[in-house]
């Protein structure tokens, strides 16, 4: 089975250049923390486009397949609009994200709303862009989302998102596809969701299922089962209430390379198990081939980021750890101290040869528990060195945050040996943009 560009530690153009220094996307990382300054956020364009790629050629034996980026992972305009050409759609979760992609020009028929508790307003806008698809998620929300579409005398096309009660072997806190979730209706409400809306709920036109099984999943099987319950249940319901439910989604949650310990499934093994897997129930079930909807987001493009920080201070404990700061921490990266995540880096200008020795790298937040990598050996660091850490696409500056009232980081894409920004670096006046005085104060 061939490999893909998820089972990759790093980015596909990551190398040593003529001085020594690592580059990414033709570009020196030393140079790019001089012009830009750090903790910096680099994307590599060529990865992003490969693992697209990975993507379409691994399910290109069904050709009703739909890839929808999961944008909660990572959403800027500069991405999606790379993501728009080449084809993908996209699963969103909130007004943001649903207003940032549509700022980018994608075409909103490729769009799906997801997401446990949607706000009128929320719904009101994914409307009104005219967003292709919302995936209810719970009985408050069916009548809800009549409600908006009666009064705009519009009819909207929604899927039920489900329970499939599959539990995968992945953090308590990213698993989605169990019963004891917050998520989707359990198998045993779903008749009843369906006669509300031939009965009650009539602006709404359900299409299909919707299952997330998790994130982060290195297991192969669980996709299978997961299709045969939605097949199942298609089957079921169309026999039952006179539907013709026509398509199936089934998330994402693919799994990437953070650690040489972690070995993820490569994309062409899911798609040749989903693919088979479909065409079987298709036939066991009695059921038309429906349209596949995907929903990759961490595989897709946390690979392809890095996050680039500078050495400051040092303290060596008596008879225990060396602690090593950058200037960043759980406020760009909240993973280790939320997951207790675990992250690959090396030092960008020097040689990997040179002596070495085991530290603790953590941030300059104050918090005890701002350590972003536990006991990893590296060349011996000095103020001013550049730190290079791997597979920060997914999760990271989607989940940043201002603690400390600490600026956010820039964010520059890379390629060719070229680097534009995509996300400017916060000020001290962007902190301040919505802080207000009252006058009794004055």
């Amino acid at each position: 089975m061939l490999s893909s560009t998820n089972q990759n530690q790093k980015p596909i153009t990551t190398m040593i250049n003529d001085k020594g220094n690592l580059q990414i996307g033709g570009c020196d990382l030393v140079e790019l923390a001089d012009k830009y300054g750090t903790p910096l956020y680099v994307l590599d364009e060529e990865t992003i486009r490969a693992i697209c790629n990975d993507y379409k050629k691994a399910f290109s034996a069904y050709p009703k397949t739909n890839i929808m980026y999961a944008s909660k992972a990572l959403c800027t305009m500069a991405l999606s609009s790379i993501l728009d050409s080449e084809g993908l759609g996209f699963d969103t979760v909130s007004g943001g994200e649903i207003y940032t992609v549509y700022k980018a020009g994608v075409d909103m028929s490729k769009v799906l709303f997801n997401g446990n508790n949607k706000s009128y307003e929320e719904l009101e806008l994914a409307i009104d862009l005219g967003v292709g698809r919302i995936s209810a998620d719970n009985f408050y929300e069916l009548a809800l989302l009549n409600t908006i579409a009666q009064s705009k005398n519009k009819h909207v096309d929604i899927l039920l998102r489900i329970t499939p009660g599959i539990e995968c072997h992945t953090h308590e806190y990213i698993q989605t596809g169990h019963l004891d979730s917050k998520f989707g209706f359990d198998l045993s409400q779903i008749d009843e969701a369906v006669e509300l809306i031939q009965t009650e709920y009539t602006n709404l036109r359900i299409h299909g299922l919707h299952a997330h099984i998790g994130s982060q999943i290195f297991e192969t099987s669980i996709y299978a089962d997961e299709i045969d319950i939605i097949c199942r249940e298609i089957s079921r319901l169309n026999k039952q209430f006179g539907l013709n439910l026509n398509e199936i989604n089934i998330g994402g949650g693919i799994g990437v390379k953070y650690t040489d310990e972690d070995q993820p499934p490569s994309v062409y093994e899911i798609g040749h198990i989903v693919v088979n897997k479909l065409n079987e129930c298709i036939k066991k079930y009695s059921i038309e081939p429906p349209a596949l909807f995907l929903e990759p987001g961490r595989s897709i493009i946390s690979t392809s980021g890095v996050t680039l920080y500078t050495i400051g201070s040092s303290k060596q404990v008596p008879q225990g750890k060396k602690y090593v700061s950058v200037d960043g921490g759980m406020a760009d990266n909240p993973r280790p101290s939320l997951y207790d995540a675990k992250y690959f880096a090396q030092v960008v200008n020097k040689k990997e040869d040179t002596e070495k020795e085991k530290v603790t790298i953590c941030g300059r937040y104050c918090e005890s528990g701002d350590i972003l990598i536990k006991d990893v050996t590296l060349p011996v660091l000095e103020e001013g060195d550049v730190l290079c850490v791997y597979n920060t696409g997914a999760y990271n500056y989607s989940m940043a945050y201002n603690y400390n009232r600490v600026p956010r980081p820039a964010m520059v894409l890379v390629r060719d040996s070229k680097s534009d920004i995509v996300v400017s670096r916060e000020s001290y006046d962007d902190l301040l943009v919505h802080d207000i005085i009252p006058d009794r104060l004055k």
